[in-house]
């Protein structure tokens, strides 16, 4: 506030006596506190400052009636703030009255921006200064009307803006600035205008041609919101010439293989190809389109993603990709952003790696049932902003064609707009006619802009319809008949803007249906170039060799001087950094593990593993709900300084170091953080990427990335990823939430050597089998690590290891305890088990002073891929074997039996019988009564080690 030079045309002018007074005493108390005063009144006084004193005005009248004088100061104040009212109500609810609906044109809400609504006409506004209400607004703008009607024009015509959630006063603006100033509007040649033209003939033919050719086949059509190849067009082009060189895109099958088309430049060839059911793989890409990825089973065609390289003259090279996505909607959403992380990083030197954001560029393109729909829309809004996960700001466009499937608005959100999620993280929000092409693209720049300045995430709301069924083997006027009769007789926008050209004399009647003509002449030809490759020959399947063969061998051992060098680096802190004196006395002790006979718990073998993988320059990125000291207060990567609360995270600083690392905890979600850290891996292959679960049983809420990425996106789509899950697992008596991660899940979903599954037992093997997962990240053979790790165990002496099994050790398997079978002739019973019970049967064994030569006891470390053959050579080792028995703590239909039954049989000798003890068939999957648990924990130990 600022008081300012009075000119006659400020809004003081005429106030004199009372009218004045009120004014003065309402300026004190707005200098008091501005919230005291109403809104209008607070921004008149913010724009022109304080009334002027009583003593600058004519003296007051005896009189109590008022003077002309007065009359005409009280009437203009009325002016001015009905006048601001409907400013700000055009401003906030103008997108209620705006003509963004093609089809429904009865939905405007005109009334609430009506001057009478506010107390006022033409001529009052007429007396109103522009600055009050439009400080922004062009030159042709003369008065307070003409501003009123220019407001109008700006917020309610086919583009409508919602920018009042936005609570930082300078976006909103900078917002306000750009729209009511018209900066953003594009101002296209007569040129421009035709090749926009031509393009919506491309996608229009496109979709056309395949309707009349390949009747009934499913494509999930674009049409309706034909413009949105044309805006991805412009903001691909204004990201790259800004220098980015990743343009990532996650989108449903709603339009997909137009984009596939036209913004990835896959050949019609191919496209055709595949729907004549003889894919040629070998057909070379054209345009730029460098990559279509494929697995050895496969998917359908409106799933596949692609790459198209870009290199114009004077730009960097850039990358155009469309992800991979099954017909799971939304949840590619924080794949991709995930990917553009990784893109954006560079993770060569020790510490955080180096981000910057204007590297890769992230759009989401979201379905108008599945934004507000599905709660992974809101769990990857929620990355945005978050230290670990954003991105500098990415483009959401809902694709919104205002119908989910068959059902209508009102049963499938609670909202007015599909966009409204948004609001709650402050996204701008743009609603705009997919009928009005230039529209689509000054939101396009708009957006574009925006992220530029702000770094942040912008969301264009584009509303068009669906001109077909959800897929074209549907009819839609069975549900919807008054609807798709307004849509039938609607014309597409490649019609509409022809229309508009013709009209304004920048092309010829009829060069719109010429285009169109030449555009089905060259979709003819290049369907006629492949139609004589149709076939109905099955393709063969074959899992690719270096799947088959398994993992390389790779030496994961590590000198004893460089592990202990590696510790002490570790331990030395900052001089003035003082961490919690418990935690330091703590950690301090690890000095004393590499001295005479002291052994190496498993958070240490855990952080020694980490830095000699940073040590041999390989990246590590890890994050999961309370990872940086760990769910249990065993890991401790970073430490607070007890007296400032700064930070120090030792594996970030020490010496040996030659890669970055960078520890997160997560928000509190599962789908989003999982798919965010899948997108990493597959985009930074080099990285070794940890998500771990607060508990194991956790990872249900990550159950499709699981399901759809994770263990089938190799082949499926030839996705590679070397993603490490943690995933807490042991029975203590806590009650069947926590107890279990779940692993067999994880196990039916196993084959074709998708990923490697493992229940360690000691910290050498966790050390081993994290150091393996390094060294194969870079292969072909590389896979997903699910790891089923400990609670109880991580302090239980009997898990730490010597030095020498790091040093000189593997992982290994099958893990057999020491100190049993070594009398070969006289081992009857084998055990078979899984970690923690392996603990539970190595305690017992040790607290007893039975004679066990005929027992021995073997953990089963990796159960997928399942080690056969080291299980064949054991079995093969006694002669006199009568049986094999799997013990697990998990319920017989849960854990790991299910799964490994049919394997153990099959190389089980015919003498010998298997049998089961455990759990018996259960619902849940442990006791919820810790009595009730350890009565059942003790039962299924003490059959295991009772000789029949």
């Amino acid at each position: 506030m600022s008081s300012k030079e009075h000119k006659p045309e400020e809004p003081w002018q005429g106030f004199h006596g009372p009218n004045l007074g009120v004014a003065i005493e309402l300026y004190e108390e707005f200098t008091k506190d501005p919230e005291a005063v109403e809104e209008d009144l607070r921004e008149l006084f913010e724009q022109w400052g304080p009334p002027p004193s009583s003593t600058q005005t004519e003296p007051v009248q005896a009189t109590n009636a008022p003077s002309a004088n007065q009359a005409v100061g009280a009437d203009m104040m009325r002016k001015f703030v009905g006048a601001t009212k409907l400013a700000d109500m055009i401003r906030t609810k103008g997108h209620l009255a705006a003509d963004v609906h093609p089809i429904h044109k009865d939905k405007k809400n005109e009334e609430l921006i009506e001057l009478s609504r506010y107390g006022l006409n033409e001529a009052d506004l007429k007396q109103v200064p522009v600055d009050l209400i439009c400080p922004d607004a062009p030159s042709h703008v003369k008065d307070g009307l003409d501003a009123i009607k220019h407001l109008k024009n700006v917020y309610t015509k086919t583009i409508a803006f919602e920018f009042g959630h936005v609570h930082d006063e300078e976006e909103r603006q900078w917002l306000n600035k750009m729209v009511e100033s018209g900066i953003y509007l594009p101002n296209l040649s007569k040129q421009q205008k035709v090749a926009l033209l031509k393009r919506l003939t491309q996608v229009e033919g496109f979709e056309k041609f395949i309707h009349r050719t390949f009747v009934g086949q499913k494509r999930f059509s674009i049409e309706g919101l034909d413009i949105m190849v044309p805006m991805l067009d412009e903001v691909v082009r204004e990201s790259v010439h800004e220098g980015t060189e990743h343009v990532m895109i996650g989108m449903a099958h709603r339009g997909r293989l137009n984009v596939l088309a036209h913004t990835l430049s896959k050949p019609y060839k191919m496209i055709f190809s595949e729907f004549l059911h003889a894919p040629n793989k070998d057909l070379v890409p054209s345009e730029g389109s460098t990559g279509i990825n494929y697995g050895w089973t496969g998917d359908v065609k409106y799933h596949l993603g692609a790459d198209r390289q870009i290199k114009e003259e004077n730009t960097v090279e850039a990358t155009v990709s469309l992800a991979n996505n099954p017909s799971h909607l939304e949840f590619v959403s924080p794949i991709v952003e995930g990917y553009a992380r990784a893109a954006q990083e560079v993770r060569t030197k020790k510490g955080d790696p180096e981000q910057t954001v204007s590297k890769a560029y992230s759009i989401l393109i979201h379905g108008d049932a599945a934004f507000p729909g599905q709660g992974i829309v809101t769990e990857t809004l929620n990355l945005s902003r978050l230290t670990g996960y954003q991105t500098g700001g990415s483009l959401h466009i809902i694709a919104n064609n205002n119908i989910g499937f068959t059902t209508e608005t009102y049963d499938s959100r609670s909202t007015t707009y599909a966009s409204d999620p948004a609001k709650g993280f402050e996204i701008p929000i743009v609603h705009v006619n997919a009928d009005d092409p230039e529209a689509c693209l000054a939101a396009m720049h708009l957006a574009f802009q925006y992220r530029k300045r702000f770094k942040k995430d912008f969301l264009i709301d584009l509303i068009g319809y669906r001109r077909f069924g959800h897929n074209e083997m549907d009819e839609p006027a069975v549900t919807q008949p008054g609807l798709y009769q307004k849509i039938r007789a609607h014309k597409t926008v490649r019609v509409l803007y022809a229309d508009q050209l013709v009209a304004s004399g920048e092309i010829e009647s009829g060069y719109g249906e010429q285009l169109d003509k030449e555009a089905q002449e060259y979709l003819q030809s290049q369907y006629d170039a492949v139609a004589g490759n149709k076939s109905n020959k099955a393709k063969e399947i074959v899992t690719p060799d270096f799947i088959v063969s398994g993992l390389p061998k790779v030496k994961t051992s590590v000198e004893f001087n460089t592990l202990k060098s590696i510790n002490e680096q570790l331990l030395t802190w900052p001089e003035q950094f003082k961490p919690n004196e418990k935690l330091e006395k703590i950690l301090k002790r690890r000095l004393q593990s590499f001295e005479g006979e002291g052994k190496i718990d498993w958070a240490l073998a855990e952080t020694l593993a980490f830095a000699s993988i940073l040590h041999d320059g390989t990246p590590i990125r890890l994050s999961g709900q309370d990872s940086e000291r760990g769910t249990f207060a065993h890991r401790h990567l970073v430490l607070h300084d007890r007296e400032t609360n700064e930070t120090h995270t030792p594996l970030k600083e020490f010496d040996d170091a030659n890669a970055s690392f960078s520890v997160h905890n997560s928000p509190l979600s599962e789908m989003a953080v999982v798919g965010f850290e899948y997108g990493y891996n597959v985009f930074a292959p080099e990285t070794l990427v940890l998500w771990e679960a607060q508990f194991g049983d956790f990872a249900n809420g990550a159950q499709v990335m699981f399901d759809q990425w994770v263990s089938a996106g190799r082949a499926k789509w030839g996705q590679k990823s070397g993603l490490v899950c943690l995933l807490p697992h042991g029975y203590e008596g806590q009650g069947p939430e926590h107890s279990s991660g779940r692993v067999e899940r994880f196990l039916v979903l196993a084959a074709e050597n998708n990923w490697t599954i493992a229940n360690c037992t000691s910290a050498a093997q966790y050390f081993h089998i994290l150091r393996r997962q390094a060294a194969i990240l870079e292969k072909d053979s590389v896979r997903p690590l699910i790891i089923m790790t400990p609670k109880s165990l991580l302090r239980n002496p009997v898990v730490a290891s010597t030095h020498a099994e790091f040093t000189e050790g593997e992982f290994k398997p099958v893990f057999e305890q020491a100190g049993l079978g070594e009398a070969a002739d006289k081992v009857e019973r084998i055990v078979l088990c899984s970690g923690k019970v392996a603990i539970d049967l190595a305690d017992r064994v040790k607290k007893s002073d039975e004679n066990w030569d005929w027992l021995h006891i073997a953990r089963v470390e990796e159960l997928y891929p399942f080690p056969k053959k080291q299980i064949r050579e054991l079995f093969a080792r006694y002669s006199n074997l009568k049986e094999i028995v799997w013990v697990q703590e998990e319920p017989k239909n849960m854990g790991a039996w299910p799964f490994i039954e049919s394997r153990i049989r099959e190389i089980t000798p015919s003498e010998a019988s298997v049998s089961y003890i455990g759990r018996t068939h259960r619902s849940s999957p442990a006791e919820g009564d810790p009595v009730a648990h350890k009565k059942e924990q003790d039962r299924i130990i003490t059959e295991s080690l009772t000789r029949k």
